[in-house]
């Protein structure tokens, strides 16, 4: 994280001694405003109101501070709830509140005020009964005028948390960017104009914070029986196509809820409860996505990046933007199964296309730019695994092209706050009977036909090296990686419990490996699968978190060609009778047979995770 430069108190004594010797000694004069400063302010307080039960809700409350006096260099904005409303969490300055009470004092970056400057304050509070605004405020104690409190409707009448927002910024118009706290504080950006929220970020989203329940995921994980062990887990919503924001009824691999329905169903989550709340978004609609693959193949066409920002990007940070949501920590999963294809598989003809018109780069740049702009939204690249990216041929490249796609379409490496391992993958978390390291009677495991020289074993060594790769090419030292263990358990009878005695190689891995795929390169509905490690923060050196994004029970692909209108293709990877091609050596596919279009509800497969959880499921 980044603060602004501050002098230190020895240099600060310096330049005021300074400037005090200079007027004992007559060489300079004060100006009469130092002395006498003619104080003047006007406020503007708008406020977004919900309900959530009879009679009782809550409001995100922005305040425009506009300062009609002389030039000032700090401020106490002073003001009290007329209505028994209470004061909850705030940003843009330092709250404090005692009872009806509520008192903001600057930050750094926005203390200094011009004559007719202006800085944009925001908090979150509750009501009961009603939200009457508060009409007398002082700032330095003293009086403002206030032009911006007008009458509106009661609260017993505004949109229910569970319906979109009223007035969302058309699709195809982009949000306006939030006031940086770099920026001049005098031209702040108009609270009735700007969905954002200037804020500071933290460090990690997870830290001490809940996660968001899916209501559509929980129903189906309870439709299965034993489900509810584990229905409410946080799991990440994708939004894989445009349908996909505004939410969709008879989909089968989508839900009714859109991006404003689950956005407020997590603010009411975070009511609900204490502490922060995180809610996770998969951001997955490239032009040309999935270039190596056919499953998850997209609606947009490879030279329809114009729709991709005008048409999915947009009309995402409009909502994700808008004030009511600023005390959630919203998580951008950004585009899994892109950039690494522009590594690895330009032979294939989609994939060089998509490498020589610069869709994903740019389309990657323009989301992060344009995400990352907002204070509550973390931006996560997706960093594909082990057994895509592991090979010292593929690791450094890949680390280059996501810096080249984070300094893309206007964005830069600040506006990524980490990178996402193993996402809707298999790949185990750790492998606790071999590492990279071992050898079994002289020959290294590299050598075995799973291993396949790769430089690691599991995700969890991978993710953190690729960390450390990343840093060195330029990306903010403080970024986490998150490791997506919603599938990698391989727990149940197959388990190993001790390394093999074996002293052949490629025996010894295969008997000691917990990951119980037939090749590393299979992706799709894996037989034999568990549910990994819950979603937990902190969990290790350089992780932020343990997360649940490809949420258990939804397909990866249909085994079996299945005509649809949702932009799913039929992959043979997910066919059990395929013998393979080159990028699984050959092999079979190891997927579960009876497989729904990917995205779609899956119980079989749901009910095989369980029962192969590890940790186990009580």
């Amino acid at each position: 994280m980044k603060f602004p430069i501050r002098l230190s108190g020895r240099r600060k004594l310096v330049a005021l001694t300074g400037a005090s010797t200079l007027v004992v000694a007559g060489l300079i004069t004060i100006p009469a405003t130092m002395a006498h400063a003619a104080p003047g302010c006007d406020i503007t307080y708008t406020t977004n109101d919900w309900t959530e039960g009879a009679g009782t809700g809550g409001f995100t409350g922005t305040v425009v501070v506009k300062n009609t006096g002389d030039a000032i260099t700090s401020w106490t904005l002073k003001f009290a709830f007329p209505g028994g409303q209470t004061f909850t969490q705030g940003w843009s300055a330092n709250w404090t509140a005692s009872g009806a009470n509520v008192t903001a004092t600057n930050l750094p970056w926005n203390g200094a005020l011009g004559t007719g400057a202006s800085t944009s304050l925001g908090f979150n509070g509750r009501w009961t009964g009603s939200n009457p605004k508060p009409t007398a405020f002082t700032l330095n104690n003293v009086a403002c005028t206030v032009g911006g409190v007008t009458p509106t409707a009661s609260p017993s009448t505004p949109a229910s948390p569970s319906a979109s927002p009223s007035t969302p910024a058309s699709p195809s118009a982009s949000p306006s960017a939030p006031a940086s706290p770099s920026a001049s504080p005098s031209a702040p950006a108009s609270p009735s104009s700007s969905p954002t929220v200037p804020g500071v970020k933290v460090d990690n989203p997870y830290s001490g914070a809940r996660g968001y329940v899916n209501p559509e995921w929980k129903a189906k994980a309870e439709s299965v029986s034993g489900g509810s062990r584990v229905s409410n887990t946080s799991t990440a919503v994708w939004l894989d196509r445009i349908a996909a924001i505004a939410g969709t009824s008879g989909s089968s691999s989508n839900g009714s809820m859109g991006l404003a329905d689950h956005l407020d169903a997590a603010l009411a989550q975070y009511n609900a409860g204490s502490g922060p709340l995180t809610v996770q978004f998969v951001i997955y609609n490239l032009p040309g996505r999935d270039c190596a693959a056919l499953a998850s193949n997209g609606e947009l066409g490879v030279d329809e990046l114009p729709r991709y920002k005008s048409e999915y990007i947009d009309p995402i940070a409009a909502i994700m933007g808008q004030s009511k949501y600023a005390a959630l920590r919203i998580v951008a999963i950004i585009e899994i199964d892109s950039l690494p294809n522009l590594v690895t598989n330009l032979n294939i003809a989609k994939c060089q296309t998509m490498n020589n018109n610069g869709g994903y780069v740019k389309g990657i740049g323009y989301a992060l730019n344009k995400l990352g702009a907002i204070s509550n939204v973390y931006n996560y690249i997706d960093a594909a695994h082990h057994g895509w990216i592991g090979w010292d041929t593929n690791f450094g490249p890949s680390a280059l092209k996501f810096k080249e796609a984070a300094t893309a379409e206007g964005s830069t490496v600040d506006k990524v706050h980490g990178f996402i391992a193993n996402t809707a993958n298999y790949s185990t978390l750790v492998e606790p009977y071999f590492t990279i390291g071992t050898s079994v009677n002289g020959t290294s495991i590299r050598q075995s036909k799973w291993v396949d020289w790769n430089q690691y074993v599991d995700e969890q060594s991978f993710a953190q090296a690729f960390r450390t790769r990343l840093v060195s090419e330029g990306f903010p030292s403080n970024i986490g990686m998150l490791i997506d263990t919603s599938r990698n358990g391989w727990g149940g009878s197959a388990r190993p419990t001790a390394a093999s005695t074996s002293t052949v190689v490629d025996t010894f891995v295969n008997q000691s490996r917990i990951d119980r795929r037939i090749h590393a390169g299979n992706w799709c509905n894996q037989s034999g699968a568990g549910m990994g490690e819950r979603p937990r923060a902190n969990p290790a050196t350089g992780i932020d978190a343990y997360v649940w994004v490809k949420p258990p029970g939804e397909s990866d692909g249909s085994s079996s060609l299945i005509p649809n209108n949702e932009g799913k293709g039929f992959d043979r990877m997910c066919d059990p009778t395929y013998t393979g091609n080159g990028l699984n050596g050959n092999n079979l596919t190891g997927a579960l047979a009876n497989a729904p279009i990917s995205g779609a509800w899956f119980s079989a497969q749901f009910a095989e995770l369980m029962a192969n959880a590890y940790p186990p499921l009580s």
